[in-house]
């Protein structure tokens, strides 16, 4: 099988059943189709990852689409979080729609939308052209929209708003960027040659650097407004409170990698043409604001997917410092970290989501001894807190490690606000779902039994990743670390 054809797999796939489900998606068997798709989806990007390591990068139609080692660890991390939260979905929504929360025209919506979602993210990891790649980021927020307001409360209908009205804003400074970025690059390219990163990239040195380093700014904001980043971050915590749980998943396992993905291919493109550092101490700074505030908002919060929302955003800030950092150690773990955050806070809410039926609540203080309930849901919360936390050998406490003693060498002075910050969220994550596991029992058992395999087999690879990273896979982040350090 040819590349172009794994690719129309791999896009066209999830596109395939957004349109069946946006049929049949309001069937109980609907589900069991959303996770037959999602696994035809993560064996395309399996194949499509074996020939990128075995053939090198490759180019497809026309060069509008490529793999490359950036790229295809993320295509396969996001298509297998994909399917294994298809998988959690299908027992949390059917007690959804058990309890009225879910109408048949909202599950067809549900089950449509969450195919087009991961469309539009593996199409802005996919595509060469800035401008497709715009496009993509667009398309996943309004997908993501409608899922988010899928219950039509007052209060998840005003997060959906506020997450649009946010987001477009950050999406129009992106677009901004996009045509800046364009216009630099106008001068040594022709037509649509000017979009495609591959382009770019070969010419980076010679573009304008005041254009470029406006473009930069426009694009940091419009994407890192969907990384969460501060002081654009106020949409993420309303929008993972108030959406079904399986949404609150891959917004923080996913779609948080892809804004940051869009981040780093941009970032490449301005080292190479700046040679200043500013891109990076842009990052470093961005990066920084955001583990301290999102650490010091952790103990505000009485809602239990709020909590973790922030801790996301204090998450994606780390990962953000550490490629502002920049050097193959410190962008080799921020990869690491993209990754094993993605696992285990993907595991994190698929525990939580069962843990807030149980107990037919969010808020913190009135979620207690979940263990005595269903033990595997308790433990599972547990152990995913103590993972996200960065308690060893967990993967969290590796990439940490090694973003802590690169800031030692190169910001010293940074280096104990980020030893602050990981101590404070420990405190704050840690106090709250001990008190949520053990004690007396506020929980009931489910009327349908919860898919917690997805929790530990999750945790299991970020337990393994901490211990042990397999070879081929050492070798993508190597690659990868390589490409984007020396841009």
């Amino acid at each position: 099988m040819t590349d172009a054809a794994l690719l129309l797999i791999v896009c066209g796939c999830p596109l395939v059943a957004g349109g069946v489900l946006a049929l049949v998606g309001q069937h109980r068997g609907a589900s069991r189709v959303n996770v037959a798709f999602s696994f035809v989806t993560f064996a395309a990007t399996l194949l499509l990852a074996q020939r990128t390591v075995a053939h090198g990068p490759a180019f497809m139609f026309d060069k509008l689409f490529f793999v490359d080692p950036l790229n295809v660890f993320l295509v396969a991390l996001t298509a297998f979080v994909g399917w294994t939260t298809s998988m959690f979905s299908q027992p949390y929504m059917r007690i959804e729609r058990d309890r009225g929360r879910m109408t048949p025209a909202r599950m067809r919506l549900y089950h449509s939308m969450y195919q087009l979602f991961v469309f539009a993210m593996l199409l802005a990891l996919l595509t060469n052209n800035m401008g497709i790649l715009w496009v993509a980021m667009e398309a996943a927020t309004l997908a993501t929209v409608l899922l988010v307001s899928v219950y039509r409360t007052a209060a998840s209908l005003e997060a959906a708003w506020k997450y649009f009205i946010l987001c477009g804003v950050g999406i129009a400074q992106a677009l901004f960027g996009t045509i800046l970025l364009y216009l630099a690059a106008s001068r040594h390219l022709a037509g649509g040659d000017a979009l495609l990163w591959s382009s770019l990239n070969e010419v980076r040195g010679g573009l304008d650097p005041t254009i470029v380093s406006l473009a930069f700014v426009f694009l940091l904001i419009g994407y890192g407004t969907k990384v969460g980043l501060v002081p654009m971050h106020n949409w993420l915590p309303d929008a993972h409170a108030e959406g079904p749980t399986p949404i609150s998943a891959v917004l923080s396992g996913l779609l948080l990698n892809v804004a940051l993905y869009a981040v780093l291919r941009c970032k490449v493109l301005a080292d190479g043409a700046l040679q200043n550092g500013l891109p990076g101490r842009l990052l470093v700074g961005f990066g920084l604001i955001s583990v301290l505030v999102a650490t010091f908002s952790l103990f505000r919060q009485k809602d239990v997917k709020r909590l973790f929302s922030y801790s996301s955003i204090e998450h994606m800030g780390l990962m953000t410092f550490a490629f502002g950092l920049g050097g193959p150690i410190a962008t080799f773990a921020g990869l690491l970290h993209m990754t094993v955050h993605s696992l285990v806070k993907s595991a994190i809410f698929f525990a939580v989501g069962h843990a807030v039926q149980k107990t037919h609540t969010q808020a913190i203080d009135d979620i207690r001894g979940l263990l005595r309930v269903s033990p595997t849901v308790g433990w599972g919360m547990m152990l995913g807190a103590l993972a996200i936390v960065g308690i060893p050998p967990f993967g969290v406490f590796a990439s940490e490690f090694l973003i802590l003693t690169t800031a030692m060498a190169r910001l010293p002075w940074a280096t104990p606000l980020l030893l602050l910050a990981l101590a404070v969220a420990f405190a704050a994550i840690f106090t709250r779902v001990q008190h949520m596991v053990f004690g007396d029992t506020t929980a009931t058992k489910l009327e349908h039994s919860p898919a917690l395999l997805p929790v530990f087999v999750h945790l299991g690879l970020g337990l393994m990743l901490g211990l042990y990273i397999p070879p081929w896979l050492a070798t993508w982040y190597r690659q990868a670390a390589a490409m984007i350090a020396g841009g």
